[in-house]
């Protein structure tokens, strides 16, 4: 009896620890991916790929011991085919060019949501799972368009990707959890502008809440980051 396909797995290369960590989450939440590593830079990142088999890589550009596109070229020396999702806030178009020309099959720019990077995983999920002889042009050009997003997910109107950046980094660093109203002290917002980034932050998965009790009158929600395990309250 079949369990269907092995997932796609997938080595996060990224510096930032709380970055690292929120990609690793996100690509583990999407169907059909698994995350076997987090390398911190160049030389880990390497090490990790001596020792286990990877479909995909998702990889910053601005590591600590080199670029990461040094990396790529490396990697490719060597006869390594991983496909590559640069997760990346490089915008020089001349980096995108080198970076197509050696298999980046995908750029994903910071910050994003996890919507944004569910997106691009499904896609080259599509592109992956094609197989067999294209029967003409046309289905060439199909395949191919699978890796597009011409339409980008966009934050609901009225919230900025930099607050809500600033948002999510603060409910991380929380284990205890936030209101509305610490979120926003914190943030340097007002308590219903912090609140409409953390029901966005529930509505997309990444946070839950609960009524917070033994306050005289009715009880505020508190907010709490979920970790990995999708575990909240």
């Amino acid at each position: 009896m079949s369990s269907g396909p092995a997932p796609l797995r997938v080595l996060v290369v990224e510096d930032d620890p709380v970055a690292a960590d929120a990609h690793a989450l996100y690509a583990g939440r999407v169907e059909g991916f698994e995350v076997v590593g987090v390398a911190h830079s160049r030389a880990a990142a390497v090490r990790l790929l001596e020792r286990r088999r990877v479909d995909l890589i998702l990889l910053d550009l601005y590591l600590p011991d080199g670029h990461g596109l040094g990396l790529l070229r490396a990697l490719r020396a060597a006869g390594y085919s991983a496909d590559v999702i640069a997760v990346t806030s490089a915008r020089d178009l001349a980096i995108v060019r080198e970076g197509v020309s050696l298999g980046v099959v995908q750029y994903v720019l910071k910050p994003f949501t996890f919507a944004t990077l569910r997106d691009r995983l499904g896609r080259y999920a599509e592109f992956r799972a094609a197989a067999g002889e294209a029967s003409g042009q046309d289905e060439v050009d199909r395949a191919l368009a699978t890796l597009r997003a011409p339409h980008p997910a966009a934050l609901p109107k009225g919230l900025s990707a930099p607050t809500l950046e600033a948002v999510t980094r603060t409910l991380r660093e929380a284990p205890d959890g936030l209101t509305a109203a610490e979120a926003g002290a914190a943030v340097g917002i007002s308590r219903i502008t912090a609140r409409r980034y953390l029901e966005h932050l529930v509505a997309d998965g990444r946070a839950g809440r609960a009524p917070q009790y033994g306050q005289v009158g009715r009880p505020e929600l508190q907010y709490r980051w979920l970790g990995a395990g999708g575990r909240g309250y």
